[in-house]
């Protein structure tokens, strides 16, 4: 089976206390762990998911999303 690779941005929220994931290509699929790794490997997991109910329900994922970017903005105040 090929492997796929995707972007995931990991940050920690400090109000509940957990690493929480985003994948911006897939609608910004998003899960949680209490560890760095507990997090991506929920990752992994929902990214599976994902592609599994879209078969089932017959739905084609299209091409991905451009590569997200983060930037640094300018914000006078």
């Amino acid at each position: 089976m090929a492997s796929t690779h995707f972007k995931v941005l990991l940050q920690w929220d400090p109000d509940d206390e957990m690493w929480v994931t985003f994948v911006p290509q897939l609608n910004n699929l998003s899960t949680y762990g209490e560890s760095r790794e507990q997090a991506l490997e929920e990752t992994r997991e929902a990214i599976l998911g994902y592609f599994e109910a879209a078969a089932k329900a017959g739905l084609q994922v299209g091409p991905a999303a451009p590569e997200p970017e983060l930037v640094d903005l300018e914000v006078a105040g």
